[in-house]
């Protein structure tokens, strides 16, 4: 049997789907009944049996940073999918994204060595690459700097270091760091913001840019690197660098709505994170822009995805044509 830690998020939903799809057996904690309706709102973007696949999966109440609660979901455990995080830019929330990402992770390689789990794959994020300085491409051997870095960054840097500790122990480990991950479903998180933001036929972009990728590219890395001999290996993944402009100009058309024309300026985006930081402090409000992030933000960052496609014989998805069938499902929506 194979355990997703995380199936109620947007790669746990897909893996899980991609999983019952080829006849896996699965396993996946949750938290609110309300999350297993969201994954089977997904399903339902990739099948009319949803509510039969769903019924499949053998849940189990758990939360990641409850050592007690999840020992029951090791047992019978062969391989062990970790996508299970927490994700928040507000500095404001580094303590409950420490516990969730990083002793979250620690919890999960311990029961993974106790139980003698043949392989766990740990998904990460580019934000746990430090960016090159002179607009190089950024490769798995960037050298880390926490100082360029946001607080997810930091503690999904600081679980990568969890799995790594892992490894020395025996436990066979790959790692995974994806760019922005177009997929459907979550709507007012991730990339989900990109359409409803496009949606809005808002006037301003924001300048810069990053690495993004489809989830389908996801879930296929991932199983792949799994089934493969391949281990103590990290990859980055990211189908295309482009700017949040050009994304956005993909987007709009396909959601029948005009694209932003108006760069927010980089004297704009120094105003905004001040009075971002006056209004937390003051009012207690969550941060919407950190320094660090403004700062990301005037930047496009180029990443290569070259080791996977070198290891595995790796080829990425069309993701325009992902953000087309994400277009679809987003006006499809309730």
């Amino acid at each position: 049997m194979i355990l997703v830690t995380g199936g109620t998020g947007l790669i746990g939903s897909h893996l899980l789907f991609h999983l019952l799809s080829n006849g896996s057996k699965v396993r996946s904690n949750f938290r609110t009944k309300e999350s297993i309706e969201k994954v089977q709102k997904v399903f339902g973007y990739y099948s009319d049996n949803a509510s039969h696949l769903i019924k499949q999966i053998d849940w189990v109440y758990a939360d990641i940073t409850e050592p007690g609660d999840l020992e029951s979901l090791f047992t019978g455990i062969e391989q062990v999918y970790h996508c299970a995080a927490l994700i928040s830019f507000d500095p404001k929330d580094y303590k409950i994204l420490e516990r969730t990402n990083v002793e979250g992770t620690a919890n999960v390689v311990n029961l993974c060595l106790k139980f003698g789990i043949q392989k766990l794959c740990y998904v990460s994020s580019i934000a746990a690459i430090a960016p090159n300085i002179k607009q190089q491409e950024i490769t798995e051997e960037n050298e880390w700097n926490e100082a360029k870095a946001s607080v997810y960054g930091i503690t999904k840097y600081e679980a990568e270091l969890e799995v790594w500790r892992g490894s020395q122990e025996g436990l066979s480990i790959v790692i995974i760091n994806p760019g922005v991950i177009i997929g459907p479903g979550f709507w007012k998180s991730g990339s989900g913001t990109f359409f409803t933001y496009a949606s809005k036929e808002k006037k301003y972009f924001i300048p810069g840019g990053t690495g993004f990728v489809t989830i389908t590219d996801v879930i296929n890395a991932m199983t792949a690197l799994m089934k493969s001999d391949i281990h103590t290996e990290r990859f980055i993944l990211v189908n295309q660098n482009m700017t949040y402009k050009q994304l956005l100009q993909i987007i709009a058309p396909k959601l029948g709505v005009e694209p932003p024309t108006k760069k927010v300026s980089k004297f704009m985006l120094e105003c905004f994170w001040r009075w971002d930081w006056v209004r937390s402090y003051i009012f207690g409000k969550r941060r919407k822009l950190s320094k660090v992030m403004a700062r990301g933000l005037y930047r496009q960052e180029n990443y290569s995805s070259q080791k996977i496609k070198s290891e595995l014989d790796f080829t990425f998805d069309d993701l325009e044509k992902s953000i087309a069938f994400c277009c679809n499902k987003f006006m499809e929506k309730d």
